[in-house]
């Protein structure tokens, strides 16, 4: 799914579509064939998962093994190793394009090859290595915190990364060469610089909605944070228009509630269940030297929409703040609006009676409040 902006017009259209893509096609193949004569001779399930993690690892394409023992379940064992071997390591699963085996033998032993292929080469996942440890040279000072780790990580990744819209670069090497990936891409990239800063991270798969009503599959990342697990897609907080800077954070540190709204998931991960605005305020009230640290974060957040009284119901109070933005140089305006998206697009009209130009917005649920987070810019 492509990103494009959506032009607030003077009959003021549109709201928000945000991107998505496909994840990794998985796929096997079964036919027979003859391994070769000199392969290792494995006779369990443990030790297919072993040979075939190693072979993994170093991007091997063909996999021979002979197997001894029992054949009749022959199938299922080599494919639940398979499944096991890929899924040591979320980085490998998602880098593997598809794969196929097969073998040939007797009841009591057969020759079994498994053919890989790989978005990503060994040398090319070397190289985002020894990238992401000079971008985490780069963007983390001494000091900081996990929850400033978190937050200089996924800007780092929605400044430096634009969405290919010819879904053609899914990898964390792709979008480090060519600063343009899928979500896969995003999501691999994220995964990386967090666990490169020592930050437990975990890759979900599933589904997102877009304003259009259109569900594609999508990935994203679980962080965990003092034993709290959070929801971050820095791919969706890359829309456009962006707000200044460049940085969304609709989608950043959410609960499963949160993300619900638009996102569903196929696999079973670790419960979010605790706003990251209520961790944040609970770090504040306990007082202590990273107080400050903890305030900039829900200012940077725009934590201060949690507060009833920030609450825009009218096309006046929409003015008022037009006008503050205004003349303190700025040419954008997040608030939170209560009311339909039809009587936000009637007030926002209201708009270009102050003189504002070229106006655009988007505009999505604010948590489970029935309010609209809205973000709006002009010239």
């Amino acid at each position: 799914m492509g990103k494009k902006q959506l032009p607030l017009m003077k009959a003021i259209l549109g709201g928000m579509l945000i991107s998505a893509a496909l994840p990794p096609v998985l796929y096997w193949g079964w036919g027979h064939a003859y391994a070769a004569a000199d392969s290792a001779v494995l006779r369990s399930g443990a030790e297919m998962v072993q040979k075939l993690t190693g072979a993994m690892n170093n991007r091997r394409e063909n996999i021979t093994f002979l197997y001894e023992g029992k054949t009749t379940n022959l199938k299922a064992q080599v494919q639940k190793a398979i499944d096991q071997a890929m899924g040591s390591d979320p980085y490998l699963y998602y880098i593997i394009d598809s794969y196929a085996f097969s073998y040939r033998g007797s009841s009591r032993s057969a020759n079994v090859t498994v053919q890989m292929e790989y978005r990503e080469t060994l040398q090319q996942t070397a190289q985002v290595n020894k990238q992401v440890k000079a971008i985490l040279q780069q963007i983390i000072t001494p000091g900081m915190n996990n929850h400033q780790k978190v937050k200089v990580i996924h800007d780092w990744v929605v400044l430096h990364l634009k969405y290919d819209t010819t879904y053609r670069r899914y990898t964390a090497y792709e979008g480090l060469q060519t600063g343009s990936a899928v979500c896969q891409g995003y999501t691999l990239l994220t995964y990386k610089l967090l666990l490169g800063a020592g930050i437990p991270n975990k890759i979900v798969e599933g589904t997102a909605r877009s304003e259009g009503g259109v569900t594609q599959s999508h990935a994203w990342n679980l962080v965990q944070l003092d034993g709290r697990w959070y929801h971050l897609d820095t791919t969706w907080d890359d829309p456009t228009p962006s707000p200044e800077g460049g940085i969304s954070t609709v989608y950043y540190m959410r609960t499963d509630a949160q993300m619900r709204k638009d996102h569903r998931w196929t696999k079973t991960y670790p419960a979010a269940s605790i706003s990251y605005a209520q961790t944040l305020s609970e770090l504040v009230s306990r007082g202590g030297s990273s107080v400050p640290v903890y305030k900039e974060l829900q200012k940077k957040l725009d934590y201060r929409l949690y507060e009833e009284e920030q609450v825009v119901t009218s096309a006046a109070g929409l003015r008022a703040l037009a006008k503050q933005a205004m003349a303190s140089g700025k040419k954008s305006l997040l608030f939170r609006y209560r009311g339909s998206e039809r009587l936000l697009r009637d007030d926002l009209q209201e708009l270009y009676s102050l003189g504002l130009e070229k106006l655009s917005y988007n505009s999505t649920a604010f948590d489970n409040t029935g309010d609209l987070k809205v973000y709006v810019t002009w010239q």
